[in-house]
């Protein structure tokens, strides 16, 4: 495999293990030759209206091979602190979530989901290392490599965000 050119290595996001909010056993790799926005999500924050724009995003490009993936986190503040459940309802209640949603996970610290451990090896930009807050947002490309990563306070729908998505779905 060494041997191979960088564009055909499989990422190592691709073998990361996933449980769903619903229970369901997975991988990063059924996001395979797909865009996906990651972000870890929280019911109780100030930046929870944002699963409104990221619900938006979803229907607007999902059609062009884009995915989302909520990842439920309680970290910060206790701002997640219902079960699985009451997670996926409260979304569907009130903001009418679509896209997926994983059981609730760590995003740094001892017991880190290996997805953010990977995640948080990209170190371009304003926001190296540990995921600072809720709602921050890993864009990944269709080979796998994160390609850009937001604040909490960057919209999903804002400018920046949308042509990253627009230039990786080309």
């Amino acid at each position: 495999m060494k041997n191979l050119p960088e564009t055909r290595r499989l990422s190592p996001l691709y073998q990361i293990p996933l449980t769903l909010n619903d229970g369901t056993a997975t991988e990063f790799g059924q996001f395979k030759g797909k865009v996906v926005l990651v972000v870890n999500v929280a019911s109780n924050c100030g930046f929870t209206p944002q699963y409104a724009a990221l619900e938006s995003l979803y229907a607007r490009f999902r059609d062009r091979g884009f995915e989302i993936l909520g990842v439920p986190c309680n970290q910060f503040a206790g701002q997640e602190a219902g079960t699985d459940n009451d997670i996926a309802e409260f979304c569907e209640r009130n903001y009418g979530v679509t896209f997926p949603l994983t059981s609730k996970a760590d995003v740094r610290g001892r017991n880190q989901h290996p997805l953010y451990g990977e995640l948080t090896k990209y170190k371009a930009g304003l926001l190296p290392g540990l995921v600072k807050w809720n709602f921050e947002k890993f864009l990944v490309g269709r080979d796998g490599q994160v390609a850009a990563r937001f604040a909490p306070a960057v919209q999903p729908d804002s400018p920046k965000v949308l042509a990253a998505i627009e230039e990786l779905l080309g």
